[in-house]
């Protein structure tokens, strides 16, 4: 996978050099450490510079205030998540569209267990619905994306129907995986389970393809 890049966005300023872009990573790092361990609510932009190791004015050089850096970091999330999608629907071979469907859950969950921060805020809830875009929420920011590459992979018909099941599916799905996440810190297996049977089965009864 790619290394993951920084989104203009949020940025006051755009780190051109490998330094500066090195720092902001290492600031999006601390972030994500940081909100596991204190919450949004707790997280300040002084305890992020003591985490990164750089000085307060190298935050506020970058990113206007803490929303800011979070925004960062979600949207940094939704590019890994996506591109780590991208390269297993290009390397691997689906017996069906849904099936692909099934592997970007299994994705999602792994992104709960191994990236730091992301179980606290997945892709930008715990903020703002509207973090990843200000005029779509964040579900439907992903739902749209993974369409996107649903259709580009299994050149699906661009249809509104199979756009509109896969916003159902991609809220349904997060809401179990959040109660499965709350239930046991790991994932309660059984919700995990349930959560992919259940979409499999509505993909399977309302779209056809």
């Amino acid at each position: 996978m790619s290394t993951p890049t920084v989104s203009t966005g949020p940025l006051r300023r755009v780190p051109v050099q490998g330094r500066s872009v090195a720092r902001v990573q290492r600031m999006l790092d601390a972030c994500a450490e940081l909100v596991d361990e204190v919450g949004y609510e707790g997280l300040t932009t002084t305890l992020l510079a003591e985490r990164a190791e750089v000085a307060i004015g190298s935050v506020y050089q970058f990113f206007p205030d803490k929303r800011a850096i979070v925004q960062a970091l979600a949207l940094r999330n939704m590019d890994a998540y996506l591109q780590s999608l991208s390269d297993r629907f290009a390397s691997e071979t689906f017996t069906h569209w849904w099936d692909a469907v099934d592997a970007a859950i299994d994705a999602y969950i792994h992104m709960h267990r191994s990236v730091p921060g992301f179980r606290t805020l997945h892709f930008g809830d715990v903020v703002d619905l509207h973090l990843l875009d200000s005029d779509r929420d964040n579900n439907a920011v992903i739902a749209e994306r993974l369409a996107e590459l649903l259709i580009e992979q299994f050149k699906l018909a661009d249809r509104g129907r199979l756009r509109f099941a896969l916003q159902i599916s991609v809220e349904a799905a997060d809401a179990l995986i959040k109660l499965a996440f709350r239930r046991d810190s790991t994932g309660d297996e059984s919700v995990l389970t349930e959560a992919k049977a259940l979409i499999r089965e509505y993909l399977h009864r309302h779209v056809s393809a």
